[in-house]
């Protein structure tokens, strides 16, 4: 694109869905910040809009892995009653809250935009001003585990059921994109496809792809990491891992760039 990554003025960041794999954008941000790259504005869908809040909080790589480490997953007093879903998204209010105590867009260090999925209009919705809090956990309510959000009326789940890659967002608020996509399509034996959760999952995955590997391709510097087909969406052992494959894969991506840049 010709513009030079490390002098760019203004650095977009995307960050896609894709559960506890999500913790390879924090590798990404390390990578990131030991190169003095700092992104301007950011956009994210599901856990993508989580690390990104935090990130545009201010706060550091380990915050942002224990703010992961200490949310519950599958917390018995959680349950959802009376509603759609397995657990009840809004008992994670208080836990958010200790982390963004004023609760607003604006409070924070960076824009973010921030993708749900309206369920009552079959429509995304990005949000990027006032209450900050409600737009996350709807943006992170992967149905149908988590009850969905009300936001003024509205019904909200999952970011990544309309819009995984939200790179749209960031376009005209940045000279140079930089987008991480954990949502990985790769090939699969046939061992992982025996039950019909293992198979709705795969056809989840590969239909959320389908829809975004355009728009990620035409980032700037892309990192997807295949190495993160070995951890599960909910599989919180592997927390530290993704991390580690996110700031490895950040690393190489930025130096690479970096050394095509002298060339030119």
């Amino acid at each position: 694109m010709g513009i030079d990554i490390a002098g760019a003025k203004r650095i977009g960041l995307v960050l896609s869905g894709g559960g506890i794999r999500g913790m390879a954008h924090i590798g990404l941000i390390k990578a990131m910040r030991e190169f003095d790259m700092e992104a301007s504005v950011i956009a994210g869908s599901s856990v993508g809009a989580l690390v990104g809040a935090l990130y545009a909080n201010g706060n550091s790589e380990r915050d942002m892995l224990e703010f992961f480490k200490q949310t519950p997953l599958f917390q018995y007093n959680f349950f959802a009653i009376r509603k759609p879903g397995f657990i009840d998204t809004e008992r994670y209010f208080n836990l958010f809250k200790s982390y963004f105590p004023k609760n607003s867009f604006e409070s924070l260090e960076k824009p973010l935009h921030v993708v749900a999925t309206d369920l009552l209009e079959g429509r995304e919705k990005a949000f990027s001003k006032g209450e900050l809090i409600k737009p996350l956990l709807a943006s992170a309510a992967l149905t149908p585990v988590f009850s969905p959000v009300e936001i003024m009326g509205t019904l909200y789940a999952d970011g990544g059921i309309m819009n995984n890659f939200p790179k749209e967002y960031v376009d005209t608020e940045a000279d140079f994109i930089i987008g991480s996509n954990v949502s990985i399509a790769g090939v699969l034996e046939k061992k992982h496809l025996k039950n019909s959760f293992q198979l709705a999952g795969r056809v989840t995955g590969l239909m959320i792809y389908a829809t975004n590997h355009k728009k990620i391709n035409t980032c700037d510097l892309t990192i997807e990491p295949k190495e993160l087909e070995s951890i599960g969406v909910f599989d919180k052992k592997g927390i530290e891992k993704a991390y580690t494959i996110g700031y490895d894969a950040g690393s190489m991506a930025i130096e690479k760039e970096l050394k095509m840049e002298k060339l030119k």
